[in-house]
């Protein structure tokens, strides 16, 4: 039978884990890696990009800086949540806001420290990328427009970090040859970024109640949410100059697949939007979005599957 304190404890640990929102974390973490093995560096072994400590202290700094995130936007919603998602928030109430404050500013130390092990300009680049999460959190999140643009630029600035890693380390001469990897990871970054932005508006729409209390001035609260349904019809045609890019210009294999079935769900999605009314209904197409987002972390290997189908020898360093 475990003591109070061993069980006070314990949910604590619950409590910073949904604050965190822990279960989020690892898909960014698999995403950095899929990118890099098979966007970013294709021409090497997998095992040497998993092998290589500077992605991995990339990857850590982009984990924890977006683990801080979450903690910070936490802090600063927490009357709102109040209302939108009572039952979470009795579980991060568990942890008082000093609490959340202290190791908030940890993390972020430590995200310094690890970043400047690199170099300076990743030290440059995860500064920025924090000041931006409070500065957002803080400020521009009660804005319309502006704050579902930042928060999906947010959600996407991870993989640029890998990105510029690999830039930098080019020889002057290869840099021409990676014009097309660029196009293709911009491409990719395009799609998802408009993913994000939509699924901010789905989340606005869907807790627009806390909003309205709140002083929260996002699409719904102030153009309606006939407008906000109009902003997500248009960004989802938007969805098909990426798509044409990366199924008919770019060479993305058998991950065509994807896109084909994503913009067959994006097209039911649109439908659903029309006819959705409720909180529950707003879930749902939330839940649709995110659904989305996290089969194409994962069908990034159909970019080159062999490296699974033939994992063995193309492991080998």
């Amino acid at each position: 039978m475990l003591s109070r304190k061993t069980q006070l404890t314990i949910m604590k640990i619950i409590s910073m884990f949904s604050v965190v929102r822990g279960y989020n974390i690892p898909i960014i973490v698999v995403a950095q890696y899929l990118s890099a093995i098979f966007i970013l560096a294709p021409e090497k072994r997998a095992l040497s990009v998993l092998l290589d400590h500077n992605v991995f202290i990339i990857v850590l700094a982009s984990a924890l800086t977006i683990a801080s995130g979450y903690i910070i936007n936490n802090f600063y919603d927490s009357k709102k949540d109040l209302i939108n998602r009572p039952n979470k928030s009795k579980i991060d109430r568990l942890v008082s806001q000093k609490t959340k404050l202290q190791v908030y500013f940890t993390i972020n130390f430590i995200v310094a420290i690890i970043a400047f092990i690199i170099s300076f300009r990743a030290l440059l680049f995860f500064s920025v990328y924090i000041f931006l999460i409070w500065f957002y959190s803080h400020k521009l999140k009660r804005y319309p427009i502006i704050g579902n643009l930042t928060a999906a630029l947010l959600a996407v600035l991870p993989f640029f970090a890998i990105l510029l890693y690999y830039y930098f380390r080019l020889p002057f001469e290869e840099i021409i040859n990676f014009q097309e990897i660029l196009g293709k990871i911009f491409s990719h970054a395009t799609f998802l970024f408009l993913l994000l932005l939509i699924r901010e508006i789905i989340k606005d729409l869907e807790n627009i109640k806390g909003d309205i209390a709140n002083d929260y001035k996002t699409i719904p609260v102030k153009f309606g949410e006939s407008f906000a349904k109009k902003v997500i019809t248009t960004l989802t045609l938007c969805t098909l100059v990426p798509v044409y890019f990366l199924v008919d210009v770019y060479d993305v294999a058998y991950m065509d697949i994807y896109f084909y079935i994503s913009l067959m769900v994006l097209l039911l999605f649109v439908l659903l939007l029309w006819k959705a009314q409720t909180k529950k209904h707003y879930l749902v197409l939330h839940n649709i979005l995110k659904t989305l987002i996290v089969s194409g972390v994962f069908c990034i290997v159909l970019i080159n599957p062999e490296v699974l189908i033939h994992a063995r020898a193309y492991l080998k360093i």
